[in-house]
């Protein structure tokens, strides 16, 4: 037993070594005279501040959409279920720049879908909409699967009991099994908020423009050089982990 508990960890200690080296390399490389630039740009600002703002948004309304759906899944068989799954799970397969050159066939504002949406105000390239688009479709797999795996985890028992004592569906819902899979839909959430915040090869194919950070960086990588890249993302690292940090809280607190 020893013995696999010290192999188990020297394997364990190098890909933790291969996980934080990126990090403390990152960190020894910002130089001051780009960190300036990236601190004082309007640009950075505003492609920060859009990344922030349309990564939440689309996770409110993957959970206004996806937990419906993820107790459906959990709950209920029905003619097709296997193939909803499978759709939902697709977007983890396809690359990054496929799910761009989709997104554009499909809502580009010169399909019929699109044109509809347009009409709505809802323009579906070089757009904050479009970059929610993508966003959204990104990150379903993971807020979908993770509710519904905490759906699934719920005793049906439980349910019965409440609707015995006499409340309807919505109510049960809402007051029991909303609660008890609280846990995981909120899991759910920040891998689709960190999912989105990570995002850029569909970015560049439907919406370069407004730029988001991440694609800002590929910009000042190609433009001004790794200095100027390693600035900016030396500005969205800090962020990015401190409002995973914030929810993480949140989450233990709650449990």
């Amino acid at each position: 037993m020893k013995r696999l508990v010290v192999l188990f960890g020297a394997v364990s200690l190098a890909i933790l070594a291969f996980l934080a080296y990126p990090f403390f390399s990152l960190l020894l490389s910002i130089k001051p005279g780009p960190l300036g630039f990236a601190l004082t740009s309007k640009e950075a600002r505003e492609a920060l501040s859009l990344t922030l703002v349309t990564a939440t948004l689309a996770t409110l309304i993957l959970l206004a959409v996806g937990v419906p759906l993820a107790y459906l899944l959990a709950r209920f068989e029905f003619k097709g279920r296997g193939l909803v799954e499978a759709l939902i799970d697709l977007p983890f397969v396809i690359p990054h720049a496929v799910v761009g050159v989709m997104l554009l066939v499909a809502y580009g504002p010169r399909t019929s879908i699109g044109g509809l949406f347009k009409s709505l105000g809802l323009v579906m390239e070089s757009s904050p909409w479009a970059i929610v688009a993508v966003f959204v479709f990104v990150g379903a797999p993971l807020l979908v699967d993770s509710a519904k795996d905490g759906f699934a985890s719920i005793d049906p028992y439980l349910e019965g009991v409440a609707r015995c004592m006499g409340a309807s569906p919505f109510k049960t819902f809402f007051t029991v099994s909303l609660p008890l899979a609280a846990k995981s839909i909120v899991t759910g959430a920040i891998l689709a908020w960190a999912r989105a915040m990570s995002e850029v090869g569909a970015l560049l194919i439907i919406a370069y423009y407004p730029k988001t950070i991440n694609v800002l960086i590929v910009e000042w990588f190609n433009t001004y050089g790794l200095p100027y890249a390693v600035a900016l993302t030396a500005i969205l690292l800090p962020v990015s982990v401190a409002v995973f940090l914030v929810l993480r809280g949140m989450l233990r607190w709650r449990r």
